[in-house]
């Protein structure tokens, strides 16, 4: 049976599924479409942690899944902007992953993830497969993917949310 990884980059699929669509990644379709007939390794949803019920409320949901939320603290600096992204985090993790499973997959558009979907294919011989919105994820990282899966009506939950 094939081992798996999945590393959703919350933030990413968050925002871009609702500038696109105006609606939420549907985590559970997700989840029944990519372990069906796989042995899931590692499942981590990475998310900025803030003192919100909603959002704890989520994260329960996505524990409940099978999921690990990754947790980091939500930073506002002096001058106003904010910072709270996984990049470092998720390379790592789908690093040390890499030699452990057949198949990578990654839930997000943003194209700092090129090289890491190059190394883990060529330097490891995993599959790495990209989820994301088709409009917003990068070109070089759809490219470096061994499978782009675009984000569609399938995975997206019904009616707006906001």
């Amino acid at each position: 049976m094939e081992r798996v990884a999945i590393l959703v980059d919350v933030q990413n699929v968050y925002y871009t599924t609702k500038q696109v669509f105006g609606r939420h990644f549907d985590y559970n379709a997700f989840w029944k479409q990519v372990t069906d007939g796989r042995e899931v390794a590692a499942a981590f949803a990475y998310a900025i942690a803030r003192d919100d019920v909603k959002q704890r409320q989520f994260q329960n949901i996505l524990r409940g899944i099978g999921f690990e939320v990754r947790l980091k603290p939500y930073l506002q600096r002096s001058d106003g902007s904010t910072k709270g992204d996984w990049d470092v985090g998720i390379t790592l993790d789908a690093i040390r992953l890499a030699e452990q499973v057949d198949r990578i997959v990654l839930v997000s558009g943003d194209g700092d993830f090129d090289l890491l979907a190059q190394r883990a294919r060529h330097r490891y011989g995993v599959a790495f497969d990209v989820f994301g919105v088709a409009e917003l994820t990068a070109r070089s990282l759809r490219l470096a993917a061994s499978e782009f899966v675009a984000i569609d009506e399938g995975l997206l939950l019904a009616g707006r949310r906001d």
